[in-house]
């Protein structure tokens, strides 16, 4: 069995997300997401995520593409999931191009994925807050429409 690791955050999940996973999962029979927690995330990449790690975690496990989702806790773990996992290919997006090559060492095969260009959890954060800005503030929520003709 060919196993397959990927890393991330994974929060907002949008199509480009499951792009990754449905390419990683082609390279292999198994795959495994190490999703980091919300004490990584704040502490090491200075990131707030918007669901937590229990919610991004239950929403990973519904896509068919994932066999297993663990813990990121640090950045300094990952040669040791390549050991314990018996992974044989390392995944990541190619933004991350040439920083985890250090992995063939581990007899890992590294591949840098290309990202789907037009989406990321960043614009989608940009694009809402942006369309939500109106002159005088924000528009109305749902509680202040009135829907009854």
């Amino acid at each position: 069995m060919k196993r397959v690791i990927t890393y991330g955050t994974f929060d907002l999940l949008h199509y480009g997300h499951i792009n990754l996973l449905r390419r990683a999962k082609e390279l292999g029979d198994y795959l495994i997401v190490a999703l980091s927690t919300d004490e990584f995330n704040w502490n090491s990449k200075h990131k707030k995520t918007y669901f937590s790690y229990e919610q991004r975690k239950q929403l990973l496990e519904a896509i068919r593409y994932v066999d297993l989702v663990i813990p990121e806790k640090n950045w300094n773990q990952k040669k040791n999931d390549m050991k314990e996992y018996h992974i044989d290919t390392f995944v990541i997006g190619d933004d991350w191009a040439g920083k985890f090559d250090f992995l063939t060492d581990e007899d890992v095969n590294v591949v840098y994925l290309p990202r789907t260009a037009e989406i990321s959890s960043s614009k989608i954060k940009k694009d809402l807050y942006d369309a939500n800005q109106v002159e005088g503030g924000s528009r109305l929520s749902h509680e202040e429409l009135n829907t009854n003709p």
